[in-house]
């Protein structure tokens, strides 16, 4: 979601869609030089994993860590814009690690450790699910104006009912709220990252690329789909109304904002719901989500260890950490012998 201000019947876009929604777009669309970093990386993703289904161990090896070099490339391609346009620290810090982390894993995957490729599997997935409906036109409009249409609705349960009408992406997408009448004077519209489809499809490839049984899998998935959508629309409500209501416009805090963090005055409501509560809850909902599934599929433990190791360089048995109760091959624990499915 993404804010913007009227100013004498004109709209005057402050974060533009195009920057990060279509970040992911193809180059042949017009978007952004750093979209074609990111088809690269998921193209040789899909490679890697292709050349290893083939049983060519060592080309594969080398795709999957020319991916991940791309992959972490694209990332911090991105940090500038998260820094200056979007102010959000979380992201830039992710952006700016980003490229270290996958070369490390790129280079931990070139000298044997195929236990990675689970993970460049969830990946290469994660990017499947993502790019078509991002770059196909009817499915991203209809993303896009549903999810601004569903807020719009939670609103309305709170007694706000504001209209909707074309936001800066030329989307049904913009909530109308009369800037003669709320503090701030401005409003927000509905960007593809509003959709929630970048954690859904974070939890589409993990799931896709463990092996466990189909009836489970599509458990977790629903599961994670379902919260993953509630929380997102409470999200964008929060967002939606506290930005042009100015919920977090107090003196002590707008004079942070502006000195420290170089914000607009009016925009810091924006900000802090946006960039440091919603983002910072995320996370924690994204932590809480990922337990649910484990609980489903544990299966996922494995590519999560993997994740680990990256980070830390410590080998992590989460099945154990997590009990005895939760193994990574479905089975659990009885009587001190293990059971499968």
């Amino acid at each position: 979601m993404w804010p913007s201000v009227t100013t004498v019947g004109l709209e005057t876009v402050v974060g533009l869609e195009s920057a990060t929604s279509g970040a992911l777009a193809p180059a042949v669309l017009g978007a952004q030089p750093t979209d074609a970093l990111a088809w690269i990386a998921i193209a040789t993703f899909v490679a890697a994993l292709l050349a290893r289904w083939r049983g060519a161990a060592g080309p594969a090896r080398s795709l999957g860590a020319a991916a991940w070099v791309a992959f972490g490339t694209y990332w911090l391609s991105m940090a500038p814009y998260y820094y200056y346009d979007v102010q959000s620290p979380l992201q830039t810090i992710l952006a700016l690690a980003a490229l270290p982390l996958c070369v490390y894993a790129g280079s931990l995957l070139f000298r044997g450790r195929d236990s990675l490729f689970v993970l460049t599997k969830a990946v290469a997935i994660m990017g499947v699910i993502y790019l078509p409906a991002e770059t196909i036109p009817f499915v991203r409009q209809w993303l896009i104006e549903t999810t601004a249409a569903q807020t719009h609705y939670g609103m309305e349960l709170l007694g706000h009912s504001p209209g909707i009408n074309e936001g800066a992406n030329g989307y049904e997408s913009r909530f109308d709220f009369d800037s003669d009448e709320t503090v701030t004077g401005r409003t927000t519209y509905i960007v593809m990252a509003c959709t929630g489809l970048g954690s859904m499809a974070i939890f589409g490839g993990l799931i896709a690329a463990v092996k466990a049984p189909l009836k489970r899998k599509a458990t977790a998935f629903a599961l994670a789909i379902g919260v993953i959508w509630f929380l997102n629309l409470v999200r964008n409500v929060f967002i939606g109304l506290a930005s042009p209501w100015g919920w977090f416009q107090q003196d002590w805090l707008v004079s942070f904002m502006t000195t420290y963090m170089g914000a607009e005055a009016n925009r810091v409501s924006y900000l802090v719901a946006h960039n440091y509560i919603s983002q910072l809850l995320s996370v924690v909902a994204l932590v809480g989500i990922t337990l649910l599934v484990i609980k489903i599929l544990p299966e996922v433990l494995r590519p999560l260890e993997e994740v680990l190791f990256i980070f830390t360089g410590t080998e992590y048995d989460l099945e154990r950490a997590l009990g005895n109760d939760v193994r990574a091959d479905g089975g659990t624990e009885v009587d001190g012998s293990r059971s499968g499915d």
